[in-house]
């Protein structure tokens, strides 16, 4: 690729990189729908991330980069609240819950294992989760992430035929100081966000949380750091784009670490429903 990049293919992983994040947040909001509770996501890795994110906005907008990182920037930002906002009206609905069974006499014992319950299944207890096939769930991934491309080359594809005509320019892009700051503060903070949820894995063996989150969150920084480099190679670009080409590109490797986490817990509860079931069947 020549140092003036190709902007037909930038544009094409940029609505990729958006496909992907449009739906990134989807799976885990509706993990924690269905728990009804957000108990599965670290409150530090929400609140960073939502930081980062503010930061990276703010720092595209004064350096005028291209519209995908702040498109980007914008439903991130929101998204982010988003679960924020269920991590807090799960804990307070079920806080009046217990206030309520509390109220009516029922045993605190019942009440304690409704509060656990729907997050860990299993702690206390002497039932081991079913068993959970690997293969489906890899199968699942890969149809979910083929079906996402493919929304994202058709919005290229839409995108590419009513701009037929009238091709757009790209922004001139300035290195400023203060958005640099901002951009390197966002991929320090990304990076960084990630540390409290692998810890808290640890704990809760990556109960209640939606592995399509790190799916998405891989294959959009993907596209999105790779959209940057296809845009141009020449040096003033690249130095302006640098703090979002490192943000995204190093926290894909912790994403890989978090589905690793996942993955491995999943086949240790394998490994122990087996052994439940041959120890049952002697």
């Amino acid at each position: 690729m020549s140092s003036e990049g190709n902007q037909e293919l930038s544009n094409f992983l940029g609505w990729v990189s958006i496909a992907c994040w449009l739906v990134v947040y989807s799976p885990q909001i509706l993990e924690n729908y269905q728990l009804q509770s957000g108990e599965g996501l670290s409150l530090s890795f929400i609140v960073i991330w939502l930081i980062g994110d503010l930061c990276n906005l703010s720092g595209a907008v004064m350096a005028n980069l291209i519209p995908t990182i702040v498109i980007l920037g914008t439903y991130y930002s929101i998204c982010d609240m988003i679960l924020l906002v269920q991590i807090y009206y799960y804990r307070w609905k079920k806080t009046r819950r217990s206030a309520r069974l509390l109220l009516s006499d029922e045993s605190e014992d019942t009440a304690a294992y409704d509060e656990t319950s729907t997050l860990l299944p299993g702690e206390g207890g002497a039932e081991v989760p079913a068993r959970k096939s690997m293969s489906k769930d890899t199968l699942k991934f890969a149809t979910a992430l083929l079906f996402v491309f493919a929304v994202g080359v058709a919005a290229w594809a839409v995108d590419r035929y009513v701009h037929r005509d009238n091709p757009r320019s790209k922004p001139e892009e300035v290195i400023e100081w203060r958005s640099q700051v901002l951009g390197w503060i966002s991929a320090a903070l990304f990076l960084g966000a990630r540390v409290p949820q692998i810890v808290k894995n640890l704990s809760t063996r990556c109960e209640g949380l939606s592995p399509f989150l790190f799916v998405y969150s891989i294959s959009g920084n993907t596209t999105y750091f790779l959209s940057i480099l296809a845009a141009s190679l020449n040096f003033k670009h690249l130095a302006t784009n640098a703090p979002w080409i490192a943000g995204s590109a190093l926290t894909v490797f912790l994403d890989l670490f978090v589905l690793y986490q996942f993955f491995h817990y999943r086949q240790e509860d394998n490994k122990r429903a087996e052994a439940l079931e041959r120890d049952l069947s002697e």
